[in-house]
């Protein structure tokens, strides 16, 4: 056992995800967070594992979705982002979603109480020093300059970018509910029990078609330094979505299915636009897929033009900045470890993943891999079969093996396309009635993540912890 503490820079999601799993193993450990000594362009606080985007972790459902199964498996290795966030969730239909001052608050105490854990506020602006022999690199896709320039220097080949779009946030006691109405899609309850996690807002024909069209003329934020920088496809810019065609809004953030209004039952309306409740009090909702790159003043003058939004008053208006991520596959190991200099990890947003679970669960594994070589024990990253393993898989090379890739890294939510097949299909039911279509694939997500649980419980029982 040593003394020498394992360093992480970065205190995001994967950083402090990354810390708690280092500590529990009885591992001293320091977090290197530069905020507030240094802003970004996205935080507002200097707290731990701040949202700085959406404050929903997509889907819980374990069963029939990779995120939810994600979920599930960080809760069995005793993670600490997902138990903050289960601590501090808010309503969102099958969502997990949670108040995310609550949620950062409950980070940030949870690692300046441990014994193990040390906070230094202070930026790294270079390369690591030589004298840190076990290092975790998890900056995000807001890396500073300095330490930017040094991984590009180190690694001798160009990082990879594309846009992020930050949603506005609403008061709740601004929106006019005789217009709108709560109602989840389909009447689907939440982890807690709620059905009604959601504000509609309802359009008809001709508003929706006033709105697109104010929606693509309204001035937008320009970003000539960051020319040929592209969008991630799962963020998209409102606007964006807007200026491919005028139904990919109808298909996509305001779509109109599942919902009744109960003002006007009758009437089927042409587009909704939905907000998620955004802190435990309830007093601020987001507004879902959202996310833009308006110039702040248009921003009011459009978004007010939403029925039930017409004397909305913003707590946040939405926003755009750069990610930036490096091309994983060429430069890691199957360890997380930099190829060149193995002593160096990388963790989060920055490897090339998705969301803010994705990002966490990159910090999980990085720190469970950097205890267990510090401890030294010989140990593997997570079978593909798992939702954690399979993130792994994909940011160390598996993306090139997936049907129909192109071969250029590009970042990616987890999903049931990164996991192997069932090694026998599924084809009916335990009765015995053949299944089809819709109920066959829910019926093969349901068989791949009991697989994924049965594989993560052997993993994390093969892993001794304090």
């Amino acid at each position: 056992m040593t003394s020498a503490p394992i360093h992480i820079i970065g205190g995001g999601m994967a950083g402090c995800e990354a810390a708690w799993q280092i500590a529990n193993r009885g591992l001293p450990v320091v977090i290197h967070e530069m905020r507030p000594v240094r802003t970004t362009e996205a935080h507002q606080t200097d707290a731990l594992a701040e949202l700085v985007c959406s404050n929903s972790f997509r889907s819980d459902d374990w069963e029939h979705n990779a995120v939810g199964l994600l979920h599930e498996e960080m809760r069995r290795a005793g993670g600490l982002i997902i138990s903050s966030g289960d601590r501090h969730k808010v309503p969102a239909g099958s969502a997990l979603a949670v108040d995310r001052e609550g949620f950062s608050r409950a980070v940030t105490e949870a690692l300046s109480a441990h014994p193990l854990v040390t906070i230094d506020r202070a930026e790294i602006s270079g390369w690591p020093p030589e004298d840190w022999d076990s290092v975790i690199i998890a900056t995000g896709p807001l890396t500073s300059p300095g330490l930017a320039e040094a991984i590009l220097k180190r690694t001798g080949r160009d990082s990879l970018a594309f846009f992020d779009a930050i949603a506005p946030i609403v008061h709740l006691d601004s929106i006019d509910m005789g217009k709108a109405w709560r109602q989840s899609r389909y009447d689907k309850p939440g982890p807690g029990g709620d059905a009604a996690a959601y504000i509609n807002c309802p359009m008809d024909r001709e508003q929706y078609e006033a709105f697109l069209a104010a929606l693509i003329a309204a001035p937008k934020t320009e970003f000539r330094e960051w020319e040929g920088t592209p969008y991630f496809e799962g963020c998209l810019p409102i606007e964006v979505m807007a200026e491919r065609g005028p139904e990919t809004l109808r298909y996509g953030p305001m779509k109109p299915v599942g919902l009744t209004n109960p003002h006007n039952p009758t009437v089927k309306a042409y587009a909704i636009v939905q907000l998620r409740q955004d802190n435990r009090l309830g007093t601020l909702w987001n507004m879902v897929g959202f996310q833009t790159k308006l110039r702040h003043g248009a921003q009011s003058d459009v978004f007010r033009m939403i029925p039930g939004l017409e004397n909305a008053q913003f707590a946040r208006l939405g926003g755009i900045h750069r990610n930036t991520f490096i091309n994983s596959p060429e430069l890691l190991d199957s360890q997380l470890r930099l190829r060149a200099e193995p002593r160096i990890r990388f963790a989060g947003q920055v490897t090339g993943v998705e969301g803010y679970v994705e990002s966490a669960a990159m910090g999980l594994v990085a720190g469970r891999l950097a205890a267990a070589e510090r401890l030294g024990e010989t140990r593997e990253a997570p079978p593909v079969t798992t939702a954690l393993g399979a993130l792994v898989a994909h940011v160390t090379g598996g993306h090139l093996t997936m049907p129909g890739s192109s071969g250029v890294f590009q970042p990616m939510n987890v999903n049931y396309g990164l996991f192997p097949d069932l090694e026998q299909p599924i084809s009916r039911d335990p009765d015995g009635r053949r299944l089809r279509g819709a109920e066959k694939t829910r019926a093969k997500k349901r068989e791949m993540s009991l697989r994924a649980l049965r594989d993560i419980d052997g993993w994390l029982t093969s892993d001794v912890a304090v």
